[in-house]
């Protein structure tokens, strides 16, 4: 591993005969091209050049990425293709990130997913191709491994009859915290039925637009109160107004605005965000610092290329950090963000690395000198 994290959060609650994963993760992971610098949507029957490309690994690679990066010790049970896409992404989460794919395997003859992802006006638009693993097409293990945490996929995934993943019970069942997320649903069906799951689950984090849709509320704030009533921690993000959440076991909501920055790929932020919460869950912290944490994490990664790659770590939040502090007597709003952030004044490493974390590259496979 070439970046060891300089910082393990939860080093003050270990002790001996815990779990060796800290999160548990399945699904399916994808090579991410991405194009950013584009003006505009790309117009039918043109051509259009970006200005920036970059590849990384992708799909459920960018929550695993995002929680190595954190500190946390991470297993991921997936498939991989038999292609140079597949080696290349085995590589970057094994190696380059310390991710235990012991629980993975490489499928003979089957391409990877490749995710197309268009960067512009602050959005982006994606294509991605790919066909189920051969059987048995899944990488899930009938009994997950012990873990603190897992993040499960609940909702409709194109497939039809599909259900919630016996393992999601399983490892509920044995004292796993479940961390739910949902996709979009693209038979504009939302059935609630799909969240059914969340009886197994602690937390829910849908984003403002799925929430809505699947409690049929008006609005993102009206959304997480019905959530609550289903699962003992909900939280919905809201894009650019930040993410709000209600933790129906405490009686404690909590709303953080968004930092604002500069997006150059909002590529898997929100995988990032959700793994900044896990972290700050499993950490005990707050939940008004969990809800900040996320959200800090989610926008430092949207200024780099790529979902998994862009994700930071620990010395690039003190570098964070240590900028808001040197510039808060000039604005406002760094002000507030001082106060807003001010429980990562102890928390926080004053070690470097020897070198960068690695980020997303226009292209992969480059020959030794």
């Amino acid at each position: 591993m070439e970046d060891q994290p300089v910082l393990d959060p939860l080093g003050a609650l270990r002790v001996p005969g815990d779990p060796a994963t800290d999160v548990y993760l399945t699904g399916t992971v994808f090579l991410d091209i991405i194009f950013t610098g584009l003006d505009s949507a790309p117009v039918r029957g043109t051509e259009s050049w970006a200005r920036g490309m970059g590849s990384s690994p992708g799909g459920i690679a960018n929550m695993a990425t995002a929680l190595a990066r954190l500190g946390l010790r991470t297993t991921l049970a997936a498939a991989f293709g038999d292609d140079m896409y597949g080696d290349y992404c085995w590589d970057s989460l094994q190696t380059g990130e310390g991710i235990d794919l012991g629980l993975s395997r490489r499928v003979p003859g089957w391409h990877s997913p490749v995710t197309v992802s268009m960067a512009y006006e602050g959005e982006r638009t994606m294509v991605s191709h790919g066909h189920r693993a051969p059987p048995p097409e899944d990488a899930v293990p009938a009994c997950p491994p012990p873990a603190r945490a897992a993040v499960a996929a609940l909702g409709h995934h194109g497939h039809a009859g599909e259900e919630t993943p016996d393992w999601i019970a399983d490892a509920a069942a044995s004292g796993t915290k479940i961390f739910a997320d949902v996709g979009w649903d693209e038979t504009g069906r939302w059935d609630p039925v799909d969240l059914e799951g969340l009886r197994h689950c602690t937390a829910f984090l849908p984003n403002a637009a799925e929430a809505m849709h699947y409690t049929r509320a008006a609005t993102p704030h009206e959304a997480v109160r019905k959530l609550a009533e289903l699962v003992p921690l909900a939280v919905v993000t809201l894009g650019a107004e930040g993410a709000c959440a209600v933790d129906s076991s405490t009686g404690e909501t909590a709303e953080v605005p968004a930092l604002l920055v500069e997006t150059l790929d909002p590529t898997g932020a929100g995988d990032v965000f959700v793994a900044g919460f896990v972290t700050g869950t499993l950490a005990g912290w707050p939940l008004a610092d969990r809800l900040a944490f996320a959200s800090l994490c989610a926008a430092l990664s949207v200024q780099e290329f790529g979902g998994s790659l862009s994700a930071p770590g620990w010395i690039e939040i003190a570098g964070w950090w240590q900028q808001v502090k040197a510039y808060a007597g000039e604005v406002a709003v760094h002000r507030e963000v001082l106060t807003r952030y001010a429980f990562l004044e102890t928390l926080l490493p004053a070690g470097t690395r020897p070198w960068p974390l690695r980020r997303a590259v226009p292209t992969i496979g480059f020959r030794p000198a």
